[in-house]
């Protein structure tokens, strides 16, 4: 794909084109699912920035690849070929199980927060669960692979997992959530 120009003024009257030619509303599920993962994939390089080590970043950036390749997915139309590999899903579990081993096992819900960089992986996490709604409701009402639901399942996950990695590894406190008396 080659990006000449950037203004192009086809959505001024609020009709955006897939991939596959077919005219959309920029209001429709498809677009709206697309624009979630977009605002992710700008919330995960917001925590990039923040991160602790070279390691993490290199995943933060596979990351945004693997959200490119979803949205790519999504952007070409129902009749395309798939582009998100289905061995991403198998790869984030095995992440996820790798660093939760390493963490002390939960007793209640744990409140966001820890440092700047835990805060980021934690905006980035409630935008994803934001995006997997979205594309759940897109799934009604269209041929989407269960892949990619699943992926943004996990990522989420992850991201969560991740957080509580960093507050750790950092000797930052976990705060866990106070139940209201009744």
């Amino acid at each position: 794909m080659r990006i000449t120009k950037i203004t192009t003024k086809v959505g001024d009257k609020g009709m955006t084109s897939l991939g596959d030619g077919t005219k959309v509303p920029k209001n429709s599920l498809r677009i709206i699912a697309i624009g979630l993962l977009d605002e992710v994939n700008a919330r995960v390089g917001f925590a990039k920035v923040k991160s602790p080590n070279k390691m993490v970043e290199k995943w933060l950036i596979e990351v945004q690849n693997n959200l490119f390749n979803l949205g790519g997915e999504l952007a070409l139309g129902e009749n395309a070929k798939p582009i998100f590999p289905v061995k991403k899903v198998a790869e984030i579990e095995l992440s996820i199980e790798k660093l939760n081993s390493q963490l002390p096992h939960l007793k209640d819900f744990i409140l966001p927060g820890g440092d700047e960089f835990c805060s980021r992986l934690h905006l980035a996490r409630t935008a994803i669960r934001q995006a997997e709604i979205a594309i759940i409701t897109l799934k009604e009402n269209a041929s989407i692979r269960d892949c990619l639901q699943i992926y943004l399942n996990r990522l989420s996950d992850y991201f969560f997992v991740l957080a509580r990695f960093h507050s750790l590894e950092n000797k930052l406190p976990e705060f866990e959530w106070e139940h209201q008396k009744s």
